[in-house]
């Protein structure tokens, strides 16, 4: 895939040792690599081309808001949802699951979709998918329309979940870390913004959970505005034969060739299993051992929380080391220190697990910032980011499911809890190799 197919919002990062090249298509202007003049860049496409990548920031700030409240918002309302629909439990389960499956398969269909069109349309349909699912579920008729609906929800997250960091790469290349933590601290907000306020919400608009889901698509209906204004600019200055030459003489990218690839997608696996068990399981944990359901709602609460200020902290400290490593040794200890606390003291300790766990799950926003890191061209991150997250939800699919089962077959959670210490040890190991200085270019 060249580079110029995907340089539909700006440039591809160029190597770290050049600067990033401008698009043949003649797009908006992108912020200026560090060897590039901004003034000189900016002031030849005029008022409009300055107001861009100001526009971009905002489009990706309200996608990354939409990125989880459909599914968020749907946990909160599961039971309203099973009663008005007379789903059954076996169906209410398969709920759970098809997050991660629809992440993985229409993840894959994520770089095809860029080349063809452009990352900026695609995650421009991405949120109208996500606004038209969200809007159509609640009164599609019956569980299937309501499954069909969620699963165009889900594609739009999916696709556009791929593309947030090529977005980054290509229009801040020389802001990745800054970038991607001001996207994941937008996405963990809209993630805690779904959970705590889709009850009271539902209550003040009248207490029908159908009204509750669907009050979220105005939200991904206010982030199509903005890339509309983007695709609408991309357009106007295209120029004619945009990828006549594209990737004259380049060799083709072959990702399943490069260690660290595979090292990124285990790594992300591993850790949306941990985030997955988490977000499912956690709450439980603390009322067996005797805490109140609604403090084991705060809890998880707490530990969702963290990930907001967090996630625009450390993706700014990893894009300024060379090896991220320790920073997934860290994360890594945080989580192996709250499942022992869990294992020992769950009731006693709770507060102080909770933080534990909230930090260990900022693993996500530091696999983003390695997807960024690991490959030198818009092309690569867009390849590296389709399979590490494809691949990486495929992972994670069966681990929830697991712990409910040895939960459901023991009586207790020693052996769940002994199951999720144990993914993390090949979480570091996978983050260490993860984060070494290489680009995916170089391996394949």
């Amino acid at each position: 895939m060249a580079d110029d197919d995907l340089a539909t919002l700006g440039p591809a990062a160029g190597p770290r040792t050049t600067p990033a090249p401008r698009p043949a298509d003649g797009a908006g202007e992108p912020q200026p690599g560090p060897a590039e003049a901004a003034p000189e860049a900016l002031s030849a496409t005029g008022p409009a081309g300055r107001w861009l990548p100001r526009i971009v920031i905002a489009g990706l700030v309200l996608a990354a808001l939409n990125l989880r409240p459909a599914i968020t918002s749907l946990g909160a309302l599961l039971e309203e949802v099973r009663d008005g629909l007379g789903m059954s439990g076996t169906v209410a389960g398969l709920l759970t699951s098809v997050p991660a499956l629809c992440f993985a398969a229409f993840g894959f269909a994520a770089p095809r979709l860029a080349r063809r069109w452009g990352p900026g349309a695609v995650v421009c349909a991405g949120m109208a998918a996500i606004a038209v699912g969200v809007a159509v579920r609640p009164y599609a008729g019956g569980t299937g329309g309501f499954l069909a609906a969620s699963a165009l929800a889900l594609a739009g997250i999916a696709v556009s979940n791929v593309l947030m960091p090529v977005v980054i790469k290509s229009w801040f290349a020389d802001r990745v870390g800054s970038m991607t933590g001001l996207y994941s601290m937008a996405l963990a907000l809209g993630t805690s913004l779904a959970a705590a306020l889709t009850v009271p919400m539902t209550d003040a608009l009248g207490g029908s959970w159908r009204t509750g889901l669907a009050v979220w698509a105005v939200l991904a209906a206010a982030a199509v505005l903005p890339w509309l204004v983007v695709v609408r600019r991309r357009r106007a200055s295209a120029a004619p034969a945009t990828h006549s030459a594209a990737g004259a003489g380049e060799a083709p990218l072959r990702i399943t060739a490069s260690p660290t690839a595979w090292a990124l997608a285990v790594f992300f696996g591993l850790q949306a299993t941990a985030a997955y068990i988490t977000m499912g399981w956690m709450p439980q944990i603390f009322r067996d051992a005797g805490v109140s359901a609604g403090t084991a709602g705060v809890l998880l609460a707490v530990t969702m929380a963290m990930g907001v200020p967090l996630s625009f902290v450390l993706p700014r400290l990893a894009s300024r080391m060379r090896h991220q490593g320790p920073i997934a040794v860290l994360l890594g200890l945080c989580g192996l220190a709250g499942y022992a606390g869990l294992w020992l003291a769950p009731a006693a300790g709770a507060w102080a697990w909770a933080l534990l766990m909230g930090i260990s799950n900022c693993a996500f926003p530091l696999a983003l910032t390695m997807i960024g890191m690991r490959s030198t061209s818009s092309a690569g991150v867009v390849k590296l980011s389709a399979f590490a997250q494809s691949v990486g939800y495929l992972i994670s699919i069966p681990g929830p499911l697991l712990v409910g089962t040895l939960y459901q077959h023991s009586g207790g959670w020693g052996l769940p809890i002994a199951l999720m210490a144990g993914l993390m040890v090949p979480q570091i190991a996978v983050g260490v190799l993860a984060g070494r200085d290489r680009r995916i270019e170089d391996e394949s």
